[in-house]
């Protein structure tokens, strides 16, 4: 029989929630099926919560209780991802086999009680959850409803420290460094008596202060993450068929998480953006942009679709997505109305070809009692469900029109995963109070964020997918590459920044970049290391900041009220570059702020701190120039943005929003057509904007013989 992959089949962007009626007290299976249809909802995720259900005894299990779910779906069209249930064990198994706990400490074994408490390295739970899949996949793979699979969830919660797994990352250690001198070299460990005579001696991680030992540690975690990951969808494998797709989904501040390593076993990204609503979407809201589950402000938002984008540089799914007030029964923040399709089409506008919610009704127990569904605890339909309906109306009105769709992408900006955990081992400075994220995150948000501002859109490149593309085809495609927190930079890195600036690019370097080796060792190289040539300055010292500094611009670089430096900076001293901005200090005004030298065809732009957002907008504005794509509106006030893509045939799509409650109107600067109501718009005539509005627009095909201009 035939499957349709989501999105990759229809062609359209398809709507969806987490449903689970095992969850349920009363049978509702017929009503909430026919009220998801009624809402314009497509698809469903079931199934990977509950092993407990699935085999409620070792051994014993029971299968047929899905399939009423299943059939009825198929019914009604609505297609499902099946979900392996593999996160989170049966009572059974944690009290007959204690020894797959996992060890959050050497020693201290996870207390049971949550999820994810288990090593899922351990033989005993591999052997029982292959069976189990196996079993699942057996039945029901070949349903006529299941598209997709999507195995675990939101994995690389923890760090493992059992006595196997550290085995094993000594014997991938000996692998790696062959013997110990050579590992006592590498790490510097004669330092503080740290010399090994044999691997036998190497410590554990828990009192470990050394960065490079923390650095290998992080990166075989997520080693082990992206192995479990890999070997459950082999399992899929032999039952999927070429329809059908595999994805697990992300949720991207997990500890033992490489999103890129771990999606290359997958058919398909898929990931879990929550945000904080009401306020927290407002425009000029500047809380700290994020803690473990939620971001705040609509640029972290768009941030949140472009990290999905890059795991694959790919279109993604939305597996999991605000639906009411998300977080614990302290945090009821339900969405003002208009928010919740300006959520789903900021992701679509990044490349979502799937918005599910979670989840379909609020569940009256549990540790997500509050955690809102699309139906309240009542389970009567009200004002989020008449919402989601409405955004369901609107991608069906839209139809296959984004089939083929990708992003536009002015600015890429490279993520590093090891500079994240370098970063995370040794910050360079303090998160400000309230403020739950990271520095290297920190950093790089700092540099998105201004590009928002400066309302460039942005493409997120993992190092290797620079490398993958060259720097020749990097500055062909991105007119300016933001390299700041790179702090674990190999030489090929180094000579990548270089040689995309020789080859025409704009780079623009931020603090941190280059400072230290693969082996987190700070470099022997006057900063910052291997680029001093090209950017044409230099620093030997730097400085926190326990307040923010003003920046001062020149007529080359106007910056607006607000532009200078925080927690951060380099002690710049140009040496052939131009000075930009300086800083309004006694002591800080005898460096560079931001510095411009030619290199090659190209050019170097430095700037020596972490910039407010004010000073990163006015950067990356002037790094674009007249590069940035073709912009829709003329002017438009701070409030109304604009995110858009390309189609295959070379039509542009707009999505325009308006992030206020003050309703505006906005000029076109070229004729557009809605999409959904045939209306059509000329250059020049007005639109009107409501407060808290979405409006989805596209042009005619202007150079339809020209290649897409991303990934």
């Amino acid at each position: 029989m035939e499957h349709s992959s989501t999105a990759a089949a229809t062609g359209r962007v398809d709507l969806g929630v987490a449903y689970y009626p095992e969850y349920q007290r009363h049978d509702r299976l017929e009503t909430d099926l026919d009220l998801m249809v009624e809402a314009g909802i497509t698809t469903i995720r079931v199934g990977e919560s509950v092993w407990s259900t699935w085999e409620p005894r070792e051994g014993e299990y029971d299968l047929e209780w899905l399939a009423p779910t299943l059939d009825a779906a198929h019914a009604r069209g609505i297609r499902v991802i099946l979900g392996t249930p593999t996160y989170a064990v049966p009572p059974w198994l944690q009290v007959a086999h204690p020894e797959i706990a996992a060890d959050r400490a050497t020693g201290e074994p996870i207390p049971w009680g949550a999820r994810q408490e288990m090593d899922f390295t351990h033989p005993e739970f591999l052997g029982r959850a292959e069976r189990l899949v196996r079993a699942i996949l057996e039945r029901y793979a070949s349903h006529p409803s299941v598209v997709g699979f999507q195995v675990d969830n939101e994995p690389g919660i923890e760090i493992f420290h059992n006595d196997h797994v550290f085995a094993r990352f000594v014997e991938r250690l000996a692998a790696t460094y062959g013997d110990v001198d050579t590992l006592n070299r590498e790490w510097g460990l004669t330092y503080w008596s740290h010399r090994l005579q044999d691997w036998s001696e190497l410590w554990r991680p828990d009192g470990n202060s050394f960065p490079q030992y923390d650095l290998a540690w992080r990166t075989f975690q997520a080693d082990l993450t992206a192995e479990f990951i890999a070997w459950q969808a082999g399992l899929v494998e032999d039952y999927r068929d070429a329809g059908q797709f595999v994805t697990t989904c992300f949720q991207y501040p997990r500890a033992a998480l490489d999103d890129q390593k771990t999606a290359e076993a997958l058919t398909v990204t898929a990931g879990n953006p929550y945000y904080g609503m009401q306020d927290r979407l407002a425009i000029d809201d500047r809380r700290p942009t994020t803690d473990y589950w939620t971001t705040s402000g609509v640029a972290t938002l768009f941030r949140q679709g472009d990290r999905m984008y890059s795991s694959k540089q790919a279109r993604f799914l939305v597996t999991e997505t605000n639906a009411q007030a998300i977080g614990d029964s302290a945090t009821n923040y339900p969405p003002y109305p208009g928010q919740l399709a300006q959520a789903a089409f900021s992701l679509i506008s990044r490349g979502a070809a799937l918005i599910e919610y979670w989840q379909w009704n609020t569940l009256p127990y549990g540790a997500e009692t509050y955690w809102g569904g699309v139906l309240p605890h009542s389970l009567e339909p009200g004002r989020v469900y008449r919402e989601i309906a409405g955004i369901g109306a609107r991608l069906e009105g839209l139809g296959g029109l984004l089939d083929g769709y990708e992003p536009d992408a002015d600015v890429a900006l490279l993520w590093s995963l090891p500079s994240k955990h370098a970063l995370q081992f040794q910050p360079p400075f303090r998160m400000p109070a309230g403020d739950a994220g990271d520095p290297y995150e920190r950093i790089v948000d700092a540099f998105y964020n201004g590009a928002f501002d400066a309302r460039a859109q942005v493409r997120v490149l993992h190092v290797g997918q620079a490398h993958d593309l060259g720097a020749a085809e990097l500055a062909r495609r991105f007119p300016v590459l933001v390299a700041a927190g790179l702090y674990i930079a190999s030489d090929a890195d180094i000579t990548l920044l270089d040689d995309y600036a020789a080859a025409g690019g704009h780079l623009v370097l931020g603090p941190r970049t280059a400072y230290a080796d693969t082996e987190a060792r700070a470099r022997h190289q006057v900063a910052p290391p291997g680029l001093v040539d090209a950017a044409g300055v230099r620093y030997e010292e730097f400085s926190n900041l326990d307040a923010a500094v003003p920046a001062t611009g020149t007529p080359a670089l106007a910056l607006p009220e607000g532009a200078g430096a925080e927690l951060w900076i380099d002690g710049l001293l140009p040496a052939g570059a131009d000075v930009l901005a300086s800083y309004d200090h006694p002591r800080f005004g005898d460096f560079a702020a931001v510095t411009s030298a030619p290199a090659g065809a190209g050019r170097v732009t430095t700037v020596g701190c972490v910039p407010t957002r004010e000073l990163a907008a006015a950067v990356v504005g002037h790094a674009l120039g007249a590069e940035a794509a073709d912009r829709l509106l003329v002017d438009p006030p701070q409030a109304v943005t604009e995110s858009s893509g390309t189609l295959p045939d070379g039509r542009r799509v707009w999505f325009v929003f308006n992030w206020s409650w003050t309703p505006t109107t906005v000029a076109l600067t070229r004729p557009v057509t809605d999409p959904i109501d045939g209306a059509a718009h000329a250059a020049g005539d007005h639109l009107d904007l409501a407060a808290w509005t979405t409006v989805v627009l596209v042009g005619e095909s202007e150079h339809p013989e020209s290649p897409n201009p991303g990934l």
